[in-house]
């Protein structure tokens, strides 16, 4: 999920692909990730959306380029993870976070669904 976040991903494919049932799967995901995979799957999505509206990327081709398939749904999404619109997290300064070696940056920017 964290290489292919942008690809059509669901829960039987990837299923099938570890060798088990689709619910024993998500079982096991969230017990290990302590997110179901779809909830991770959207994190990382906004996660790399984030960068891209830092770079000044539009923010339906952010929408677009990490497969998000509703504009809609992907704002109420990165509402709820980054606390801000994707407008209005485009539209402030993030010169701090241009400071910070690129590892840090991406560890303290990294959205959180528990605040």
């Amino acid at each position: 999920m964290d290489r292919d976040y942008a690809k059509p991903l669901d829960v039987p494919t990837m299923a099938q692909r570890a060798l088990m049932s689709p619910s024993h799967f998500s079982r096991e995901f969230a017990e290990a990730y302590g997110e179901t995979p779809y909830a991770y799957l959207m994190t990382r999505r906004i996660e790399r959306a984030m960068a891209l509206l830092r770079d000044g990327v539009s923010v339906t081709d952010a929408c677009m380029a990490v497969g998000a398939t509703s504009l809609g749904s992907f704002s109420s999404t990165f509402s709820r993870l980054a606390g801000e619109t994707p407008t209005a997290y485009r539209s402030r300064s993030h010169e701090a976070t241009e400071a910070l070696p690129e590892c840090m940056a991406r560890v303290l920017t990294r959205p959180t669904r528990y605040r």
